[in-house]
């Protein structure tokens, strides 16, 4: 059996972030991810102003910048092919948002916090079971590594594995599930040569078309459908769905043309939002898309996440030393993030709601 003080299921952002935050106040931290690497299916890649500013804080940003990023200039928004609104960085600022590739930013977290002799991260690492006594107070985990079982003894269990949350759903914690109506669809192609590091929003038959521009030359493109729509999509031929994508940019014809042959270069995800009835029992706590997913608006996912770790780290840190780990203890971190997290999904809500008239409005001003 393994000891710890802190185990962290999911090797995401938060939990990364959380584990070299722990490890950094002198907790001992195990980290758990089920994959083999960081090189994970899609993610999200954008980072806030205030993200970037914990980063800094914590002499992280610096690493993650010199294995790749990008600073976004703009942000257009396009009816069509006619640009009708520009939004560029706030005053003291030189972005509007950054791109990072989420390997380099698991890098770059990871490989710092290896420094310390009590973290640990283990790959290959699906949790099975929670361990409780006899009170009810989660202890660890059990968990088959490389087919073998595992456990890991803890004082405090952190459910940082996504939206899906294992964790989650062995802590029996109820979650509200809230629809909105659209799905999207994400495809990659080249950026074209001195493609301008800019977030393109586009309307297109009452729907969003967004374009990101990628560090290593790449655009990410994501389409808003109807919930549900892609098996019917798929059934039928392509080229109608790219038309409007290639009429209001058709610079990108040829390359589009190129890399998006079938649909099986698209990457579907299922939107909804969600946030847990609570976030923490007696030594165990959940964080990120395991307590709140966020919907793809805004790219504010990620950075939920990362500021839950932020916030958490000293408050399990100051729990630890007080040999307190319990629900009443560790509350005072929901206290702390539920409302505005709240406040972030109804402002999703409301921007996909009236996304159509915000064109409306630039068009005529």
């Amino acid at each position: 059996m393994l000891q710890t003080d802190v185990v962290i299921v999911g090797g995401g952002p938060a939990g990364t972030l959380l584990g070299f935050l722990l490890a950094k106040n002198g907790v001992s931290t195990i980290v758990l991810e089920r994959s083999s690497g960081v090189n994970r299916k899609f993610r999200g890649e954008h980072i806030t102003s205030e993200t970037e500013a914990i980063l800094k804080e914590h002499q992280l940003f610096e690493k993650i910048e010199k294995l790749g990023l990008l600073k976004m200039e703009k942000i257009q928004f396009f009816e069509g092919n006619h640009l009708v609104n520009t939004i560029t960085p706030s005053f003291g600022e030189d972005h509007v948002g950054i791109h990072v590739p989420q390997a380099n930013l698991l890098s770059a977290i990871i490989q710092e916090s290896k420094q310390f002799e009590n973290y640990r991260l283990l790959y290959n690492t699906t949790v099975s079971e929670l361990i409780q006594d006899d009170r009810g107070v989660y202890t660890g985990v059990k968990a088959i590594r490389d087919g073998q079982e595992i456990m890991i003894a803890s004082s405090v269990v952190v459910g940082a594995d996504g939206r899906y949350s294992t964790v989650r759903k062995l802590a029996k914690i109820p979650t509200l599930e809230m629809k909105h109506g659209y799905d999207v669809l994400w495809a990659k192609v080249p950026a074209l040569p001195g493609w301008e590091p800019t977030t393109r929003m586009v309307l297109v038959n009452g729907h969003q078309l967004a374009l990101f521009t990628q560090t290593g030359g790449f655009i990410q493109i994501g389409w808003n459908i109807d919930e549900g729509s892609f098996p019917l999509l798929r059934k039928k031929a392509m080229q109608p769905f790219l038309k409007p994508l290639i009429e209001s940019f058709p610079e990108l014809k040829e390359l589009v043309e190129e890399n998006l042959q079938s649909w099986n270069d698209f990457v579907p995800l299922k939107v909804q939002s969600s946030r847990s009835e609570t976030w923490v029992k007696d030594g165990l706590v959940i964080i990120g898309d395991a307590a709140h997913t966020m919907t793809p608006t805004g790219a504010i996912g990620i950075n939920c996440g990362m500021k839950d770790a932020h916030v958490l780290a000293p408050l399990i840190t100051q729990a630890l030393r007080e040999n307190n780990t319990s629900a009443q203890k560790l509350k005072r971190f929901e206290t702390n993030r539920k409302s505005e997290i709240k406040e972030q999904q109804e402002m999703q809500m409301k921007q996909e709601a009236t996304f159509s008239e915000k064109f409306a409005q630039f068009a005529l001003n």
